[in-house]
């Protein structure tokens, strides 16, 4: 006689990998939408202290990231420079921050790019990025066609991997690059779960592991969340 199979939770399990306070917000949204967050961050994110150089220099600032938006935001009470963002998300924190003038490239890094490429010439950025940046802003302008555009990098934050033992879930997210090269190097094998990614970038890890992860088809959480619903609703058995 078989032995009867162990219940599945009623609710799928949703490993939440992104820092906080960006992993408290998701888990909101999870439980919104009938899902289980576990919320065991892969990476934190450390505010650095660098000298701040004369803002009235720059034509406007650039940001790749909420954490950057957060980590400039703790540096200066000054509101007044333009923003240029990579997304949406990355556009609220700046305006939650203060900044009145706010423009989302709505997309990733080479969006982002373009946009300030058709705004700006002959002017300066200051961007605000991790220490160990993901993607190479300058080179995105100048592929952009940007006219005499040159960036300043102001290494706002690092980000660090922290050690743990993947949790038992159904589901795994992914928000970025470096939060998928950290499930990667924690991850002996590769897993019977649903690996959903906000980008290509941010899947490559685990696609070298065998994987084959969901991927978003725009890098912001609202899609990337959706692309997670699906890819629940086309599961066929428990894992």
């Amino acid at each position: 006689m078989t032995a009867p199979r162990p219940d599945k939770p009623a609710k799928p399990r949703v490993w939440v990998t992104r820092a906080e306070p960006g992993a408290s917000r998701t888990a909101a949204r999870l439980r919104d939408m009938g899902l289980e967050p576990l919320v065991h961050p892969l990476l934190a994110v450390e505010h650095l202290k660098p000298a701040l150089p004369d803002l009235d220099r720059f034509a406007a600032l650039a940001f790749t990231s909420a954490n950057g938006v957060a980590a400039f935001a703790a540096l200066t009470p000054r509101r007044d420079r333009p923003v240029f963002a990579v997304g949406e998300t990355t556009a609220q924190a700046a305006r939650q921050a203060g900044f009145v003038a706010v423009r989302s490239a709505d997309g990733d890094l080479t969006a982002l790019a373009r946009l300030i490429a058709a705004e700006l010439n002959d002017a300066v950025l200051l961007a605000p990025l991790a220490e160990t940046p993901a993607g190479d802003l300058s080179a995105a302008l100048e592929a952009a066609g940007a006219r005499n555009i040159t960036v300043e990098i102001l290494s706002a934050y690092r980000t660090t991997h922290t050690p743990l033992i993947p949790p038992v879930c159904d589901a795994v997210l992914i928000h970025s690059p470096r939060a998928g090269e950290a499930l990667a190097s924690c991850m002996t094998q590769p897993a019977a779960v649903i690996c959903a990614c906000i980008s290509d970038a941010a899947a490559t890890p685990l696609v070298a592991l065998g994987l084959t992860p969901a991927v978003s088809e725009r890098p912001d959480e609202a899609t990337l969340l959706a692309t997670l619903k699906a890819a629940l609703g086309k599961r066929d058995t428990p894992v």
